[in-house]
């Protein structure tokens, strides 16, 4: 018996020339089961709610305080909670749906040997990468819509002296680590979590690997919950350039 342990996902099948692989297979399914949680709970909501609608609004109510904690009440905080709750529910529902019984039994025989149909979304660096440029890019939007194209690009070319010029290309540095920093620490935690699983497993059956297990349910929510705050944090960092420059 061998362990097979691949970076990249594995590919089922193919509709035309679309690769479909089997962490693409879980996006869809994820997706389209927290599409249909929100819509269901949105078109019945009740003055007497029942324990899904207690909560969602209690998942939502606390994300949007923390949202204002970090931003303070106003227009910033309710422009910012769609995409930052969006990301934390979906990294989270992602990272805890490996954790469902039995998933790894279902697999397709892709005459190479058995493929498991299922695979941890956060271990497809592609998806994260996609994630992670959606951050970095409203980091830069809002940047620019705050303090202006002409200040923003100050910022990074800067010819007045010498140190004007290394700290704008520190600046300009510092901005390209955030892709960097944000995918592989989401990516790293979840691909090393499912790997060591594995391995335990592999190795040790039944009671060994529950250390690891719960180890790496700790890990998924707290990832989801960090990569939602550096994205708030680095948005918020960006609205605020300009009073900055002011003081």
């Amino acid at each position: 018996m061998e362990l097979n342990i691949s970076l990249s996902p594995d590919i089922l099948f193919y509709i035309g020339s679309f690769p479909l692989t089997n962490t693409f297979i879980w996006t869809v399914a994820i997706s389209l089961f927290l599409i249909f949680i929100f819509v269901f709970v949105g078109q019945r909501l009740k003055d007497k709610p029942s324990k899904l609608q207690n909560f969602i609004e209690l998942l939502l109510e606390e994300s949007y305080s923390f949202v204002e904690s970090i931003t303070g009440p106003g227009k910033k905080a309710k422009r910012l909670f769609p995409l930052v709750a969006t990301m934390f529910i979906f990294i989270l529902a992602s990272n805890l749906a490996v954790y469902i019984p039995g998933q790894s039994a279902i697999t397709l025989d892709s005459g190479g040997g058995p493929l498991s149909v299922f695979r941890a979304v956060m271990s497809d660096y592609g998806l994260v990468l996609v994630m992670t440029l959606i951050t970095v890019v409203t980091i830069q939007v809002v940047a620019i819509a705050v303090s202006g194209p002409f200040k923003y690009i100050g910022r990074f070319i800067n010819f007045k002296n010498p140190l004007s010029f290394f700290l704008g290309l520190m600046d300009l540095i510092g901005e390209i680590a955030k892709i960097v920093s944000l995918s592989f620490r989401l990516f790293g935690n979840i691909f090393a979590g499912e790997v060591l699983g594995m391995v335990m497993l592999f190795l040790v059956p039944f009671f060994v690997p529950l250390p690891f297990l719960f180890l790496g349910l700790l890990t998924a929510v707290v990832q989801a919950f960090v990569f939602a705050v550096l994205t708030l944090v680095f948005i918020s960092m960006a609205s605020e350039v300009e009073l900055e420059e002011a003081k």
